[in-house]
């Protein structure tokens, strides 16, 4: 059974393919090797073991309060859905919100590896990440999704999403943490 667990050297192979199918799929802005905007792990640095255990370690202490980060960025929760040592997809929760995140990110996003898809992931992911978003202080908790992303709208909805308007491509909901 699919659960949360933290960024990992364990899931190294099974993330780098996840990568891979998401650039087949002309997808390579949720790979994942970005961490912020000129922060980037690329593929072949990371098929080293050494510096992809560097990299989950990154990833772990971006949630961390005295972590050092790019200026206007925020802390942020990496957690990835895992099924034993298989990589399915990954949740980040943004402890806050900038001006940036407020229009087009949001406090949750997700993203499940292509050949994972339409088998309940994102929405026992976003459903899992609620509470934890609500023990962070997050209520309610902004998500966004590609106004052409049907799938990902209605997930959101699902799970208690109330539209509140459409800013550029993004659609902008919010839900609640807490039941």
């Amino acid at each position: 059974m699919p659960s949360f667990a933290g960024p990992h050297p364990r899931y190294q192979q099974s993330f780098l393919a996840c990568a891979q199918e998401l650039l087949d799929a002309g997808e390579s802005d949720w790979t994942g090797f970005i961490v912020f905007a000129d922060e980037r792990y690329p593929a072949h640095l990371l098929a080293d073991l050494t510096e992809f255990d560097a990299f989950t370690q990154r990833l772990c202490d971006l949630a961390l309060p005295q972590t050092r980060r790019p200026e206007g960025m925020v802390a942020m929760t990496s957690l990835w859905w895992v099924d034993g040592d298989e990589y399915l997809g990954r949740v980040a929760i943004r402890h806050g919100l900038t001006d940036w995140l407020r229009d087009f990110g949001g406090h949750i996003g997700y993203v499940v590896r292509p050949r994972e898809r339409r088998r309940g992931h994102a929405s026992a992911m976003l459903a899992a990440a609620l509470p934890i978003a609500h023990r962070l202080g997050i209520n309610p908790a902004l998500v966004t999704c590609d106004a052409t992303n049907t799938g990902s709208r209605r997930v959101i909805e699902s799970k208690g999403g109330i539209f509140e308007d459409q800013r550029g491509e993004k659609l902008r909901f919010w839900l609640p943490t807490s039941s």
